[in-house]
């Protein structure tokens, strides 16, 4: 009766969140990620060199550090779907504003303002799911709410550069029509988050009352488990040996991941193809990165391992770099990069089930806000490396050698100190009702 229960609660959990969790992150990847396409036409109208246009586009990660911890404190206390409804519709806004930059300066700051917009919707949803999902679904959860970053790049990539194709539509350039027409979906969709998400179990109309009663109390059952071997406090969750470590190995993928994503189409242009081809072609590496993200989210479930599976994908990121490095200007980069992004998004499943091992209520949204904002400073550093190094060299290659040696150091750290044994009871029992 109970994997009866589980089965069909379960079921309706996973298509009333997944699927709107995934739209939202899509579109949130979209318009942080766009810029790499815009810079084809929008570098030359502001006065961008790659040096400047690496720092620019990284500045949207200090304003999205400055305000992730207390972003999702917020949410903690007022709920998901108030605070996921204000982010979407504010980040929204000012995405679209950047059609209306004049220069480096102005570029830059509403790139600031973008991330500070934006901030807590990732970390958000991971702890919104430690609300509905138990710990045996955190994987592929957040493997499945992650696979919007690769669907975002390899389906955005084609209508990005279709939209730079609409130059002197209401008289603007094609870039920034490409900034407002992407902008308008986030906002509507943030309107619609305000009505549809549910912010705990027990507030589900759309569940039965024994479904319900099921959730809430395995929910309430795995945090009393976890808070008697850890008992973590907020402030505690910003200096905990295994939060800094997280952080750390976390800083090393996103250097390396969006060092590469923002400079792709860039580096794509250079093999003698039209702006519309550079869109077509950075999907290969982006759906070959979606399945691995998704076999990979299922095989950490399926085995019961977070460690070695983190490790084994920051090893392939690895790999793909340096091969991109060495064949940078032919066609085998591509296969490079494809190589990479395998690793990258294969890392989401494993890395973002790690952090509820050990942290839950309040710590547990400080703690993953603490983890994602610390190391997407590598959002800033990434395109800032591959930058100079291509204003000083001439050459990609440089740039992706330095990436390949962050994801390198993530790998040791996910070998030598992420070993973090699981505090939830694999068996199941019939649990009590929450207090």
């Amino acid at each position: 009766m109970i994997a009866t229960v589980e089965q069909t609660t379960m079921r309706k959990v996973y298509l009333r969140i997944l699927p709107f969790a995934v739209l939202t992150y899509f579109f949130c990847y979209l318009d942080r990620i766009n810029v790499g396409f815009a810079s084809l036409m929008m570098n030359d109208d502001l006065g961008l060199d790659p040096a400047w246009y690496g720092m620019a586009a990284g500045a949207f990660f200090w304003g999205y550090v400055l305000f992730e911890v207390p972003s999702n404190i917020i949410l903690e206390k007022l709920g998901a779907r108030l605070w996921i409804a204000r982010i979407m519709i504010t980040w929204g806004i000012i995405s679209g504003a950047t059609a209306f930059a004049t220069g480096p300066y102005s570029f830059m700051a509403i790139r600031f303002l973008l991330g500070l917009a934006e901030a807590g919707l990732f970390p958000g949803f991971v702890l919104y799911f430690t609300y509905w999902f138990p710990d045996r679904h955190r994987a592929r959860i957040n493997s499945g709410f992650t696979l919007a970053l690769p669907i975002a790049v390899a389906s955005g990539a084609p209508i990005s550069t279709a939209l730079l194709g609409l130059d002197g539509l209401w008289g603007l350039k094609g870039w920034q029509c490409m900034y407002i027409l992407e902008a308008i979906p986030t906002v509507l969709i943030g309107i619609a988050a305000f009505f549809y998400l549910t912010d705990h179990p027990s507030e589900a109309h759309w569940l039965h009352r024994e479904e319900q009663e099921w959730l809430t109390g395995r929910m309430a059952r795995e945090r009393r488990q976890i808070e008697a071997h850890h008992g973590f406090s907020i402030l505690r969750a910003f200096y905990d040996p295994k939060v800094m470590m997280l952080s750390l190995n976390y800083i090393g993928i996103v250097t390396a991941s969006l060092g590469m994503l923002l400079f792709l189409p860039q580096i794509i242009k250079e093999l003698g193809v039209s702006n519309m081809q550079v869109g077509w072609i950075t999907m290969i590496p982006y759906i070959c990165g979606a399945i691995s993200m998704v076999f990979c989210g299922w095989l950490s479930d399926r085995i019961g391992d977070r460690r070695w599976s983190l490790f084994t994908t920051c090893v392939i990121s690895t790999v793909g770099l340096v091969i991109a490095g060495l064949t940078i200007g032919t066609w085998w980069a591509l296969v490079g990069i494809t190589i990479a992004a395998i690793g990258f998004y294969g890392t989401k499943g494993p890395f973002w089930s790690m952090p509820t091992m050990f942290l839950t209520g309040g710590a547990a949204a400080a703690g993953i806000a603490w983890i994602n904002s610390l190391g997407n400073l590598g959002g800033f550093f990434g395109p800032s490396l591959v930058g100079w190094a291509k204003h000083l060299t001439g050459s990609f290659a440089g740039g992706l050698y330095a990436l390949a040696l962050c994801a390198l150091a993530s790998a040791v750290i996910s070998l030598f100190w992420l070993h973090i044994p699981s505090r939830i009871s694999a068996r199941e029992v019939v649990p009590a009702m929450a207090e």
